[in-house]
């Protein structure tokens, strides 16, 4: 394989963590979270009749273990959305943990085949913007679901100029972008930057055709979506991309 140069849009502490991946397979790696989370203005966690626990990111869960809650949260089902989540859960402590395909919208399926409609409510651990709120459909269904506002997410509000400068003259190679709303702010602030038609001979390393579909405006020449809406699909497509596949 040769080795690529790439840009890693995740948030911290996760952004690190892939970087250290993606070195592992031989590129080289820069990063520029383009989502900031906090934790400071979270709503506090209430578990009081709560039958199971909803978990669509790491951040929530990430919210949870600092939270009081935590104890009683580890002697409930907790559905997660996908592997990486799911993985981050039994970390913590869970053992009861029902690993959903990757998306939210396919987790509800999974929650109405193990969870009881009159059991109690469904506890949610959101943050303040969601690629799909399932509350809705799982209401309609005659669930219960909480969702508190566990972390709040700050976009990017433009690149750093050293990010900025390596796309203008062709040193990043490619983008890993694992959220439809990253993948969004990448899109907005390459237009602001002036940065399209750099940002046109990139590839992008997307999670889901979703999240492709936010480089509409850029017109990027090459796209590589996953298999499955996971990190490992994404590290999956890294390991066998090279500058000559582009």
């Amino acid at each position: 394989m040769i080795p690529m140069r790439l840009l890693v849009t995740r948030p911290e502490p996760d952004a690190t963590a892939l970087r250290a991946q993606l070195i592992a397979q031989g590129h080289e790696v820069l990063v520029e979270p383009l989502i900031t989370i906090r934790f400071d203005n979270a709503d506090p966690i209430e578990l009081d009749g709560v039958q199971a626990l909803i978990a669509t990111s790491r951040n929530g869960l990430r919210a949870l273990a600092s939270s009081p809650a935590i104890e009683q949260a580890r002697s409930l089902p907790l559905f997660a959305v996908g592997p990486g989540t799911a993985a981050t859960a039994k970390a913590l402590g869970f053992q009861n943990v029902i690993k959903g395909p990757g998306t939210g919208r396919e987790l509800v399926s999974f929650i109405i085949s193990h969870a009881d409609v009159n059991g109690g409510p469904l506890l949610h651990l959101a943050g303040d913007v969601l690629a799909y709120d399932f509350s809705s459909e799982l209401t309609r269904l005659g669930y219960h679901v909480l969702r508190p506002i566990v972390y709040e997410t700050e976009p990017a509000t433009r690149l750093s100029g050293s990010i900025a400068t390596r796309i203008a003259n062709g040193y990043i190679e490619g983008v890993i972008l694992l959220s439809p709303r990253t993948a969004a702010v990448f899109a907005k602030l390459i237009k602001e930057h002036g940065l399209v038609e750099p940002a046109r001979q990139l590839t992008y390393f997307c999670i889901s055709e979703a999240t492709a579909a936010q480089l509409k405006e850029i017109a990027p020449l090459k796209v590589e979506i996953a298999a499955a809406p996971n990190l490992q699909e994404v590290l999956a497509l890294t390991a066998r991309a090279t500058p000559q596949s582009i």
